[in-house]
């Protein structure tokens, strides 16, 4: 097998010329446009990475900080209600006036747990229920005492109470 002599003429030198300087200007430019884009999407993935860090550091930050909040809220609850409530009035057919102010004189006598917080309330449940029981109630010429049925403490201080003869 034989090359045909196109090495001779002019034309043909002329169109493989061509070719080759077109071949090869054709992928220098590829080479400049597709790295010009490789670049600019290299440098957008490195900023978006950085401020992938830089967000995740600051979504640390305010955990920290929340959880720290959160922490100290919880150790600061205090009691800002208080709640008695006399539930067998109606066994000594009590009026509902003398009960009101029953629960009120009760509700006096315990004031001073207002505004503390809950861990101390828990620890003085004892002397709550000492200072409840131990004072006689009078109503309607007859002698009473108060004994605490149940007690729940949290944000509002609920108390149950039981109404007996002295």
């Amino acid at each position: 097998m034989r090359i045909p002599p196109y090495y001779r003429r002019p034309s043909w030198q002329r169109f493989f010329a061509g070719m080759v300087i077109g071949g090869v200007l054709s992928w220098c430019v590829f080479l400049f446009i597709y790295g010009d884009w490789q670049e600019e999407n290299t440098e957008l993935i490195r900023k978006q990475r950085q401020d992938i860090i830089d967000l995740n550091e600051e979504k640390k930050i305010w955990q920290d900080e929340y959880k720290q909040i959160n922490k100290r809220n919880i150790e600061q609850l205090t009691v800002q209600k208080i709640n008695i409530k006399i539930i067998n009035s109606e066994k000594y057919k009590l009026d509902s006036l003398s009960v009101l102010e029953t629960e009120d004189s009760v509700r006096d006598d315990i004031s001073m747990m207002l505004a503390k917080d809950l861990e101390t309330v828990y620890k003085s449940k004892d002397l709550l229920k000492k200072i409840i029981e131990n004072k006689p109630v009078k109503l309607n010429e007859k002698r009473y005492k108060l004994k605490v049925k149940e007690m729940v403490i949290y944000t509002n201080l609920s108390i149950q109470l039981d109404i007996e003869f002295e």
